[in-house]
């Protein structure tokens, strides 16, 4: 076992780490790293797993100068590294020197935002486990320090599934009831330039992004990186609005027990206004994320999302071409990784909302 893996593993509090939320633990993964790779600065993102978009970054000082530009890199221009790229290649770890052949300048976001803000290579890892993706770690070395090394970024990748499981976990989190979080009952609407300038928004989207900055200690009036993430992704889909699904929607947690979820939309007209929609997330929008975060399998997330219609056992196997024995088996393993003890408790937390 490597020594950037044992750092890792003593971060989690089952094997006698110590309790960090989401945010502390990202930081300490970080200054572990750090210990047998060095970097000028870094950046850990988790991310909605189904668009891939983020919900939010821990970001060392030295990059609030380029953190919103590489934003707009990734998803309005064409450059090497590509984070969803890395999401679903079979080696979840790449250095931009690395993969340009030690010519890091055929890449534009290097020539224009990474060199001149004095980075000499970049080390991008999806975070990846179970096949799903939930969050990315970016590393910057400076331009006098020689480029990160194939054995670098194999160490890293030798972590990922570690760091994955972590923020996995950290996923897992049940909704509290609507009774208790006092949320707006109106949508909030935020609408912003397509330079991202907010033009205005209601008292519903005030409440929503005073969460979000909260989350991420930033300023109030400084665009959160989630709202960031789901107006680049609208402004570089190709289709027109309202001709195929937008993937441009995050459900995340704000911190409190209440999940929320963004989607962006083009407005018509010729100003390219686009509209963000802050809203409590539906049943549906957190089964999703849930799901994935107690690692159920495809049958169980059928099977599940298929109990609150109030099927019996026997239903239930009718209607999935199995016994009703494996049903009672797909629902034992269901309760064990939700930490449930009965069909009502796992209607009344993961599909009631």
């Amino acid at each position: 076992m490597n020594k950037m893996m044992r750092s890792i593993q003593q971060l989690d509090p089952a094997r006698g780490g110590p309790v960090l939320n989401s945010e502390q633990y990202r930081e300490a993964v970080i200054a572990a790293l750090r210990f047998s790779i060095p970097f000028a600065a870094a950046c850990c993102t988790t991310v909605d797993p189904h668009t891939l978009l983020s919900t939010g970054a821990v970001t060392e000082q030295g990059l609030e100068a380029v953190h919103s530009v590489l934003f707009e890199y990734e998803y309005l221009h064409e450059d090497y590294m590509k984070y969803e790229t890395l999401a679903a290649a079979d080696m979840p770890v790449a250095s931009l020197s690395l993969i340009t052949g030690g010519q890091p300048e055929k890449s534009e976001r290097y020539r224009k935002v990474l060199q001149p803000a004095g980075f000499g290579d970049e080390l991008r890892a999806a975070l990846r486990a179970g096949g799903v993706c939930w969050g990315f770690l970016t590393l910057f070395r400076p331009l006098d320090h020689p480029p990160f090394q194939e054995q670098e970024c194999v160490v890293i990748a030798s972590v990922v599934p570690l760091i994955a499981e972590r923020l996995r976990g950290y996923a897992s989190v049940f909704p509290m009831s609507e009774a208790d979080r006092g949320e707006p009952e109106d949508n909030g609407i935020l609408v912003l330039s397509d330079r991202l300038v907010p033009q205005s928004a209601n008292a519903a989207a005030h409440y929503w992004l005073k969460h979000i900055w909260g989350l991420e200690h930033l300023e109030e009036r400084t665009l959160p990186g989630p709202v960031r993430a789901v107006c680049l992704r609208v402004l570089a889909e190709s289709h027109p609005s309202g001709t195929a699904p937008s993937a441009a929607r995050i459900c995340l947690q704000t911190g409190d027990g209440a999940y929320l979820t963004l989607t962006a939309s083009l407005l018509g007209g010729p100003q390219r206004l686009l509209a963000v929609s802050l809203v409590s997330a539906r049943s549906a929008d957190v089964f999703r994320l849930l799901a994935d975060a107690f690692a159920l399998t495809a049958r169980e997330k059928q099977l599940a999302g298929m109990l609150a219609l109030g099927l019996s056992t026997k239903e239930l196997a009718e209607s999935l071409y199995i016994s009703a024995y494996t049903v009672q088996d797909h629902l034992k393993s269901i309760f064990v990784k939700t930490g449930v003890s009965s069909r009502r408790e796992l209607i009344s937390r993961l599909l009631s909302r």
